[in-house]
C-alpha cells in the first residue's frame, strides 16, 4: 500500500492465538475476528440509561445547507484509504463541483436523517490488518493494528451529523460545562 511505510515481516514465524499457529487461513481468520470484533457479542446493561438526568425535547433543524456539505468536504484528506465504494476524497470533491450533485447529495443526507434511516451501503466496510512498524518479532496479534475502512458518501453524512450534533448540544446547554 502505498500510504504505510513497506515492513519486512519475517517468514518463520507464524501468528499464534491461544498457545497455536494459525497455519490454516481458516484458523487465521477465526483468530483476527475474535481478536479485533472481541465486543460484538458482549452484553450491554440498558438500566444504566435510566440513571441519566432527563432534560427537555428539543426541535431538532434535520435539514442539511449546502454550506455544511461543502464545509465537511473541504476538511476531508486527499490522501486517506477509500472504502468499499472504491470513492476517495479528491472524487467527491470533483463531483461537488457541479451544482446538481450537490443537491443531490443533500437530497439523500436529507432523506436519512427524516426518515431516521441509515442505509445498509453506508454500514459496510473493509478491515485492513496493518503491522505495526518496529517489532522483533511479528507472531501475535498485538503487533497488528486493524484499521477500518468504511464508505465515503457515508463518512461526509456522518461527518455533517456530527457538526449538527455538536451544535445543537452545545446551543442547547446539553453539556454540562465542566
Amino acid at each position: 500500500m502505498n500510504w504505510v511505510k513497506k515492513c519486512k515481516l519475517p517468514a518463520i514465524k507464524a501468528i499464534q492465538y491461544e498457545g497455536w499457529p494459525c497455519i490454516e487461513l481458516d484458523n487465521l481468520w477465526q483468530a483476527l475476528h475474535n481478536s479485533f470484533n472481541s465486543a460484538q457479542l458482549r452484553k450491554v446493561n440498558i438500566l444504566a440509561l435510566d440513571k441519566i438526568l432527563s432534560k427537555l425535547m428539543k426541535d431538532w433543524n434535520s435539514f442539511f445547507s449546502k454550506q455544511e456539505l461543502i464545509d465537511a468536504i473541504e476538511k476531508c484528506n486527499n490522501s486517506s484509504a477509500p472504502g468499499p465504494d472504491k470513492l476517495n476524497w479528491s472524487h467527491i470533491k470533483s463531483i461537488v463541483k457541479n451544482e446538481e450533485c450537490i443537491f443531490k447529495l443533500l437530497d439523500i443526507a436529507n432523506v436519512c436523517t427524516d426518515l431516521e434511516h441509515w442505509p445498509s451501503h453506508f454500514k459496510m466496510s473493509i478491515m485492513v490488518i496493518i503491522p505495526k512498524p518496529n517489532k522483533s518479532v511479528y507472531d501475535s496479534l498485538k503487533v497488528y493494528h486493524p484499521i477500518v475502512l468504511l464508505n465515503t458518501i457515508g463518512k461526509l453524512f456522518e461527518k455533517m451529523i456530527r457538526e449538527h450534533l455538536q451544535f445543537h448540544t452545545i446551543a442547547n446547554n446539553f453539556v454540562h460545562q465542566s
